[in-house]
């Protein structure tokens, strides 16, 4: 039976791809047409594109390819994917989550761009945070804290009042370089070392408490390595 381990923020921080919103047809059917035209194999580098920013994504499989050719593919590919929505799905128990969450304050903090991302969440169905940091806020991708630090300060939150859900291992290290307490989402997560692991968003229940404070109740068989 599983553990449930509780945890109080403040915030809560969303990661949208994975975590929120199932994209993987998407991302895979764009990456493997992108790994194709550079000659790589495609299973290689769809383990290495969850979490980045395509041009960080590109940089990293291929360092010595010129930048300019990185920002002009990452472009091109967020164009394609923002009208392919094909196959878009919430991820399960993501709808009751965002509903909870609701008039208490969180942010999606996500590698997309703010097109991507409302073509996204509205092809899921999901309601869209008023504060949100898409790929235009930034100056550095995920891994580096950069987003989900402004996210928190947008909330006028301190990094330790926040709990970040996320997916991928870009993601978990950012939230954790933030210094802040990550919930690792799904089975990518499980052995990146997030704070707590649960197999799916349904595994997670916000409860209100007195001061404006959120308890996040986690049902989970297995913690990340940090207390």
């Amino acid at each position: 039976m599983p553990a449930t381990t509780t945890l109080t923020a403040r915030a809560v921080l969303l990661d949208m791809d994975g975590t929120l919103v199932d994209s993987d047809a998407v991302v895979e059917r764009c990456w493997r047409r992108w790994a194709a035209d550079q000659g790589l194999e495609a299973e290689y580098v769809l383990a290495h594109v969850h979490g980045r920013q395509a041009h960080a994504t590109m940089a990293l499989l291929l360092p010595d390819r010129p930048a300019e050719l990185n920002l002009a593919d990452n472009r091109r590919m967020l164009a394609e994917e923002t009208t392919d929505t094909g196959g878009i799905v919430p991820v399960p128990g993501a709808p009751a989550l965002m509903s909870a969450l609701a008039g208490h304050p969180h942010a999606l903090v996500t590698s997309a761009d703010e097109a991507l991302t409302l073509a996204r969440m509205a092809a899921a169905g999901l309601p869209i945070p008023a504060v949100r940091v898409t790929a235009e806020s930034v100056i550095v991708s995920k891994p580096d804290p950069e987003g989900f630090l402004k996210a928190a300060a947008e909330l006028g939150r301190g990094p330790g009042d926040c709990v970040v859900l996320e997916d991928s291992r870009a993601g978990i290290e950012a939230g954790r370089a933030a210094g802040m307490r990550v919930v690792g989402v799904g089975p990518r997560a499980a052995f990146l070392g997030p704070d707590v692991h649960v197999p799916t968003l349904e595994s997670v229940r916000v409860e209100a408490l007195e001061g404006g404070l959120l308890r996040l109740h986690c049902a989970t068989a297995e913690r990340g390595p940090r207390e």
